[in-house]
């Protein structure tokens, strides 16, 4: 059942797409994998190099990327290649557009309010 309250427009499948792709973007380590490939397609291996982490949990981190269309990966030869997808923002950058007469969106506060949502969500 749609909550009556939010425009005809974010029901659907729009919220299930922008549901994905800001749960993709609630987590520091994927928004830095994101930074790093606004400079440039990367090879899955040079992605992890930076964190201190199993190759098996960037690529949770990747697949997570994938899902929401933020990224797109490819086998290039024995190389997984990562390319950011900046079209699949689009959607949430205009969701956000309507929130325009407030300030800026602070993403970190952001994240800090969704995983108080979610806990609080777990709590009841």
């Amino acid at each position: 059942m749609v909550d009556q309250t939010f425009p005809l427009w974010f029901s659907g499948v729009m919220s299930d797409d922008l549901d994905t792709v800001f749960a993709a973007l609630a987590d520091p380590t994927r928004r830095a994998i994101l930074a790093m490939l606004l400079e440039d397609d990367m090879a899955v291996t040079d992605v992890a190099e930076p964190f201190e982490m199993s190759l098996a949990a960037i690529s949770k981190h990747l697949t997570i990327l994938t899902r929401a269309g933020l990224i797109s990966q490819e086998k290039r030869g024995r190389v997984k290649w990562c390319k950011l997808e900046p079209d699949a923002l689009r959607a949430a950058s205009v969701w956000m557009q309507g929130f325009g007469q407030f300030e800026p969106v602070n993403l970190d506060a952001f994240e800090r309010f969704l995983e108080n949502q979610l806990s609080a969500g777990d709590e009841a």
